[in-house]
């Protein structure tokens, strides 16, 4: 492999140079912000659509339901993101970076306002897949385009590393977010004057999808394609993207380890810490002993006064849930920032096993001691484990973004992230949620939401083991790669 000349980045002015960064910035901030609506919305969509009434009014049965179909939904769109993502990977190297970041921006800005408007859950599945597809292809492609705008290998640690670790902002925008809309609903139950959609704090939060594609395409055209990419592009030489040659003797051993660390990270993510909001939050001590005190007031309840009274009851129960929610998903956000901004000051300086298990040895013993017993104590101290939970897990999607660019050739980079991090991350790695909900969470006792907590112990525990030995396997990527 050759490296590029110096000449070849004299035109990225300083004033571009930032552009690109902000560009990247935004991107990466808004793919968590997609992806992240689901935990805080999903429970009310599902509710909504399935039993046409709200969360707060289900059965236990009911309630069920909507955990089976929480985790049916996070694999589902998942599995869609990561065969569609491949594809993306093979289209970044074929038709170039910025190009198919572009149409992803598209997809993933436009989707969520479409699943908006749902009136059936056939309807938010599809759309919730096509917000996955775009989101899966534009990670890839602005990874990949940056490693190739920045080539020096301290400025390119630097700028990804940072860039990413505004992907955890999203995750705490959406949930502030989430929380003032539901909290201006509490004012004005009727709604926005005038806008067409029903009032609904899931709707409304679903529509501010809208805002990342804006805000990036008005700066896309000012920013320029990989250097890389586009110089050996117009002088013929670059190869045709191959997914076969991904398992050639010289790529197997990279293919295969990123993949299983990619699914490893993502089990994690999906198996347990999404399913915190999702479905663990209400059978929380406090939450759980409320929950009781409804049931029992409501066999109770003979006159309509008593009936109301209960009603009022459950109905700020399901409030104190949809807050605690919002609590829960801005601990686990805030963690994740934290780990990126940790993992971008700590790349330049550690090398890159070492780096990796750093973050994996305390989450081999942290998740399955935070699910299966601090849950059960103050919701201060599972909070901040959740804290600590999501600093580990999300600091490792960052270390795998940017190791993948230097570890496969100009012509693969692409084909060979969108592998790793779509087929072993999202179609492998989150099929846990559905492991979860369906099938090992109804191996132990308790209520749906102990059980669902106790199968994300398992989980997390299990593929934080698996990820440390295959850091073992992990080759060293050159100190260069062009």
């Amino acid at each position: 492999m050759t490296t590029p000349t110096p000449a070849l980045h004299a035109g990225l002015s300083p004033i571009v140079k930032a552009l690109v960064v902000i560009v990247a910035a935004i991107g990466f901030l808004f793919d968590t912000y997609e992806l992240l609506m689901f935990p805080v919305i999903g429970s009310d969509a599902i509710s909504e659509l399935v039993f046409h009434k709200a969360f707060q009014q289900l059965t236990p049965p009911e309630i069920g339901t909507v955990q089976l179909w929480s985790g049916r939904m996070l694999w589902i769109a998942a599995l869609a993101g990561g065969a569609c993502g491949l594809i993306g990977g093979w289209l970044i190297d074929r038709l170039g970076r910025k190009t198919i970041m572009v149409a992803s921006i598209f997809i993933y800005s436009l989707s969520p306002v479409a699943a908006a408007y749902s009136s059936e859950l056939w309807q938010l599945i599809l759309f919730r897949c096509t917000t996955f597809i775009g989101v899966c292809v534009e990670l890839v492609a602005a990874v990949t385009w940056l490693a190739e705008l920045f080539h020096e290998k301290r400025t390119r640690e630097i700028v990804i590393g940072w860039t990413l670790a505004m992907a955890s902002l999203g995750g705490i925008l959406v949930t502030e977010v989430y929380t003032l809309i539901v909290e201006y609903l509490k004012e004005h139950p009727e709604g926005i004057s005038g806008f067409p959609v029903t009032p609904a704090a899931w709707r409304y939060t679903l529509l501010t999808g809208l805002i990342p594609g804006a805000m990036i395409l008005l700066l896309l055209p000012f920013v320029p394609e990989s250097f890389a990419w586009r110089k050996r592009k117009l002088e013929g030489t670059l190869k045709r993207p191959s997914l076969g040659e991904l398992f050639t003797p010289q790529l197997r051993r990279t293919t295969l380890v990123t993949a299983i660390l990619s699914g490893c990270g993502y089990a994690a993510a999906f198996g347990a810490l999404q399913m915190t909001p999702l479905g663990i939050v209400p059978g929380l001590p406090d939450l759980a002993a409320r929950s009781a005190e409804v049931a029992k007031a409501d066999k109770e309840a003979v006159t309509p006064e008593q009936k109301k009274e209960v009603g009022a009851m459950r109905k700020a129960l399901g409030e104190d849930v949809k807050a605690r929610r919002g609590n829960i998903q801005r601990w686990q956000e805030v963690g994740g920032l934290v780990g990126r901004i940790i993992l971008a000051v700590l790349l330049v300086f550690v090398p890159s096993r070492t780096l990796l298990r750093l973050f994996l040895v305390p989450g081999i013993v942290l998740l399955p001691v935070t699910y299966l017993f601090v849950r059960e104590q103050e919701y201060t101290l599972f909070a901040a484990a959740i804290f600590f939970c999501g600093l580990l897990t999300v600091a490792q999607f960052s270390y795998l973004s940017e190791f993948l660019p230097r570890v496969f050739p100009v012509h693969l980079r692409g084909t060979g992230g969108g592998f790793a991090t779509n087929v072993g991350g999202r179609m492998i790695g989150t099929m846990a949620a559905t492991l979860n909900t369906e099938f090992l969470s109804k191996q132990f006792a308790g209520s749906p939401p102990v059980q669902v907590a106790t199968a994300a112990a398992v989980i997390g525990g299990t593929v934080y083991l698996i990820a440390f030995l295959a850091s073992f396997f992990l080759p060293n990527p050159p100190d260069e790669s062009a």
